[in-house]
């Protein structure tokens, strides 16, 4: 699955990112593989918006779609 899939409230971990360009915008959101984050919010025709270590980010769908991740146990 991918990011922009991702539903409101839900918690996932970043297992992989599909490009070099992406990755390395991901890893100046503080974001990377291996790390877990949080939907907050999804904008309608807008960005995801991403909750990590007390830090909103704003994602926008094309860069969230080139980012694989898997739901994980946790609850806002």
């Amino acid at each position: 699955m991918t990011l922009d899939r991702v539903k409101k409230g839900q918690w996932v971990k970043i297992m992989s990112i599909s490009d070099s360009l992406t990755r390395l915008q991901a890893i100046r959101f503080g974001i990377g593989e291996e790390t877990v984050v949080a939907c907050s919010e999804i904008i309608p025709g807008g960005p995801i918006i991403i909750n990590r270590c007390r830090q909103q980010v704003a994602l926008g769908r094309k860069l969230a779609g080139k980012i694989n991740v898997v739901l994980e146990e946790k609850s806002l």
